[in-house]
């Protein structure tokens, strides 16, 4: 059982859970609300008004397995032992971790490896987003805060769910017949993972190598040593868009610096991540690669330290690594990566990246 902090309990009330929701219903209302009592705390996730998920933090997984096992009845691509592999996977795989909402991972995890599809991952949200709320209508003491970005905004959303319709379910206390294509808002994103997600899901930690990293580089990189001396200076006769990267591997760098263009690109490299940020500071670049597994100070810690300074809030650090489990992204969420780049990636998938990111 997760324990409440005790400053909550100085701000506990008698709480009106009707009017709570009634005003996350609004069409600007985009965020997450918590709610927090002395048995546990809910979350409800709300996009322009509608709710796309909703946990209750003492029973994350077991109505998720419990409807599972009843889909696996009408669904033939669900084997009836999935919940043991989700345990395994993101119940004891994250333990300690603090990374929030794994069961909505373990959601996106089904319908990535076809378990599931998109519409009956839907229906699955409805069905636990009903035994939330009901619990969550019960509740008459406890406190609440409305936070504007939540974990789930650049996650796949399945679907956008009529609050009021399944309030009144709950307060009917009938069963409720599966989710009708009525009950949901024309989404502005597909109904399938996104982009960014559908590599998120290959939960095997590798580290290979970049593609062509063996290739010997006819171009030298810009590289500052652990001494802190910048070998090679980038031009200054142009103004150039400036990437800076860091990796603890010179062989990685120049493959970086190979596949750019001189004229359109200076890329500078450090392979210390201790002395990083100061060289970053006087770089002011454009966007920072950042490798995820350096000794000292790893790519996780450095994103969060970079974040924390106010020219390099809006930045966008892309995180190049090996690990392409989804445990591995969602930790890059938590300290505000923009973006993520696998190895090995070919030179078409470097400059989609920084295309995206700074033309």
């Amino acid at each position: 059982m997760k324990t409440l902090p005790i400053s909550r309990y100085r701000f506990f009330q008698k709480l009106q859970p009707l009017s709570l929701l009634k005003k996350i219903t609004g069409k600007s209302v985009t965020g997450c609300l918590q709610v927090f009592s002395t048995s546990g705390s809910w979350s409800i996730y709300i996009d322009e008004g509608k709710l796309i998920y909703t946990c209750y933090s003492e029973k994350m997984f077991e109505p998720l397995y419990r409807n599972l096992q009843r889909l696996s009845q009408q669904i033939s691509t669900l084997p009836r032992g999935i919940h043991e592999q989700l345990r395994a996977i993101f119940e004891t795989g994250i333990e300690n971790q603090a990374i929030p909402n794994p069961d909505y991972l373990a959601i996106c995890w089904l319908v990535n490896q076809k378990y599931i599809s998109p519409s009956q991952a839907a229906i699955l949200i409805e069905q636990l987003a009903l035994e939330v709320l009901e619990s969550f209508l019960n509740l008459e003491e406890g406190s609440y805060e409305f936070i504007p970005e939540s974990f789930l905004d650049d996650m796949p959303k399945f679907c956008h769910l009529n609050l009021r319709l399944l309030v009144e379910h709950c307060q009917k206390r009938s069963p409720v017949s599966p989710v009708q294509p009525s009950q949901f808002l024309p989404t502005n994103q597909p109904q399938t993972l996104t982009q960014a997600a559908q590599k998120l899901l290959n939960l095997e930690n590798g580290n290979p190598p970049v593609a062509y990293a063996n290739r010997p580089s006819t171009n030298s990189i810009n590289t500052i040593d652990n001494s802190g001396k910048q070998i090679v200076p980038p031009p200054a006769d142009k103004k150039l868009y400036t990437i800076f990267c860091i990796d603890d591997s010179p062989t990685v760098l120049n493959a970086i610096k190979s596949y750019l263009d001189e004229q359109m690109f200076s890329v500078v490299g450090v392979t210390d991540s201790l002395k990083a940020l100061m060289h970053i500071i006087r770089a002011k670049p454009d966007l920072i690669l950042l490798d995820i597994s350096m000794p000292n100070l790893d790519g996780y810690e450095l994103c969060s330290l970079l974040r924390k300074h106010s020219y390099f809030k809006n930045t966008p650090v892309i995180m190049v690594t090996g690990k392409t489990g989804f445990i591995d992204r969602a930790k890059a969420k938590m300290v505000k990566a923009s973006g993520y780049l696998t190895k090995p990636f070919t030179q078409g998938d470097l400059l989609k990246i920084i295309f995206q990111h700074i033309v």
